[in-house]
């Protein structure tokens, strides 16, 4: 008799967990057919509503790309794999404690993390994406050690942006802000939150208090325990991913820039174009936003330094759509068609 019941409780316990991971399989699905289908509308919405698409941008500008040289374009492309690559490798990097991935994982894992974050301002929720690759009682610490990639490349984003303003304004050079309480303001703001992101990155523990102090997050404190145990060498390592993936898109930001036209002596634009990032990293920006936010910056900056203002638009928005909406949009086919992790081996 107990033996009989014994044996019904087991097979009602593997139903019920087969039931749960089909559940599981199912709200994945639904999940990725939405980040799909968001994607695709992001992309329509950008070429009709945004004035500063690079379509818009390049009929404007009579024919822009007729005198670009192919190889130039392609070097820019080459550079938009290095730059997704480096990602990729900081990334597995720092999830390596968790759970060792082939690379072919890492750099799908980071391409479905970008179309994910295009539904979320300043596409902050590309973890979600990201910890969708690792074993499931594994997502939650990863998704703390992806806070922390992300927020290494935001330290680096906020130093050099720094630097270069500080150059600019030295050198005079024209800035749409130039002295008083505005450019003060800037300042300070700039300086607070590099230090604020340079303290929370090299003492990741304080990152993990942070997180404590949320009330819905305490209970997944065992899961953030992992940023506590990132070796040092681990951090200045991802560091410098985030500095050769920076040093990559500003040099085909600057690229496009020459490539074009924009007419831009290359020296100023060495200096202006960290701040551009520097400013669109402050500024919020929400889906359909985004890429007018960047386009706005971009001519305040570049277009007193005698950037034509069609060419500065289109570098931009070519910029945009090589490093986010393409590779967002091969993320949500491998979203769409990769198989799901519900197990946890």
């Amino acid at each position: 008799m107990i033996r009989s019941e014994a044996t019904g409780l087991l097979l009602i316990v593997s139903i019920a967990g087969k039931a749960h991971a089909t559940v599981q399989r199912t709200l994945l699905l639904l999940f990725r057919l939405g980040i799909f289908a968001w994607a695709c509308v992001y992309l329509v919405a950008q070429l009709r509503v945004d004035e500063s698409s690079v379509l818009r941008a390049s009929l404007a500008g009579g024919g822009l790309f007729h005198d670009v040289p192919l190889s130039g374009l392609l070097m820019v492309a080459v550079l938009m794999g290095v730059n997704w690559g480096f990602e990729a490798f900081k990334w597995r990097l720092l999830v390596q404690p968790l759970e060792r991935i082939p690379i072919w994982k890492a750099v799908a894992a980071t391409l479905a993390g970008c179309s994910v974050s295009l539904v979320t301002p300043n596409r902050t929720g590309e973890f979600v994406g990201r910890v969708l690759y690792l074993r499931p009682e594994q997502r939650i610490a990863g998704a703390s050690l992806t806070v922390l990639g992300n927020l290494s490349q935001v330290l680096v984003t906020l130093v050099v942006g720094t630097f270069g303003l500080l150059l600019m304004v030295l050198l005079e050079l024209p800035l749409p802000v130039r002295t008083g309480w505005p450019l003060g303001a800037v300042a300070f703001v700039t300086v607070l939150f590099t230090l604020a992101a340079a303290v929370l990155f090299l003492f990741p523990q304080l990152l993990r208090q942070l997180l404590d102090l949320i009330p819905f997050l305490r209970r997944f404190d065992r899961h953030f325990r992992v940023l506590s145990e990132v070796p040092r060498s681990a951090l200045l390592t991802t560091l410098a991913l985030s500095a050769l993936r920076y040093v990559v898109f500003t040099a085909q930001f600057v690229a496009l820039l020459l490539l074009l036209g924009a007419d831009v002596p290359i020296d100023h634009a060495v200096l202006a174009v960290p701040v551009v990032f520097l400013m669109t990293t402050l500024v919020p920006t929400f889906m359909l936003t985004e890429l007018g936010v960047r386009g706005g910056v971009a001519l305040a900056l570049l277009q007193p330094l005698g950037g034509a203002p069609v060419v500065v638009v289109a570098a931009t928005s070519l910029l945009w759509s090589l490093n986010v909406l393409l590779p967002a949009l091969v993320g949500s086919v491998l979203l769409l068609f990769g198989r799901s992790r519900t197990t946890t081996a």
